[in-house]
């Protein structure tokens, strides 16, 4: 676990000095907040039993992408893009995987943009290529996806339809607010540089 952790600083790092690059530049700062997380050993393993993957160094790291984690709220669906587009720049991040959820969302409504980069992480004795997931999604869809999971947590396995479709419905609504925000602030300040 003491690679993904560094692979979690690392990453956490760089989003943090672009935050305070575009702020110093007076660009504004797309990023309204980060959350990093680190799977904890007992959703690890829950995790690698729901796949079949053995419990083994090497079994989790090919085929467990997501130990290491970050989420980065952004102001507006556009910050999302350039922030991602940022951070995958970077000479020494490598881009793996990207699921685009907010172009074509889950079925339960769920929008987010996810990547999987991989980020070379320094230690005495070699570089480890450490697998990262970052999610990027808008205030309403942090807002969205956290009360969703809320609702779900505890409920039984087969949530009533009716309940089913109205998350979907709320998520539409956290859809037109984001595209509205956007257009009202693109009419009062035009677009981000």
């Amino acid at each position: 676990m003491m690679v993904y952790k560094f692979g979690l600083a690392e990453i956490n790092t760089k989003i943090t000095i672009l935050a305070e690059e575009l702020t110093l530049r007076g660009r504004g700062n797309p990023i309204e907040h980060v959350r990093p997380r680190l799977k904890t050993p007992a959703s690890l393993t829950a995790k690698a039993r729901r796949l079949g993957c053995p419990l083994t160094y090497d079994g989790l790291r090919a085929r467990i992408k997501d130990i290491a984690g970050i989420r980065i709220v952004c102001s507006f669906v556009s910050d999302v893009y350039t922030v991602a587009d940022m951070l995958t720049r970077q000479p020494d991040v490598h881009l793996v995987q990207t699921k685009d959820y907010i172009a074509s969302p889950k079925a339960n409504g769920y929008r987010s943009l996810h990547l999987i980069v991989e980020i070379p992480v320094f230690m005495s004795d070699r570089v480890v290529a450490v697998p990262v997931e970052v999610q990027l999604r808008t205030v309403a869809m942090d807002f969205w996806a956290s009360l969703e999971h809320k609702i779900y947590y505890k409920h039984d396995p087969e949530v009533p339809a009716e309940l089913r479709a109205e998350l979907v419905e709320a998520a539409e609504d956290a859809a037109r607010l984001d595209q509205r925000m956007e257009r009202l602030h693109q009419q009062i300040h035009g677009p981000r540089r």
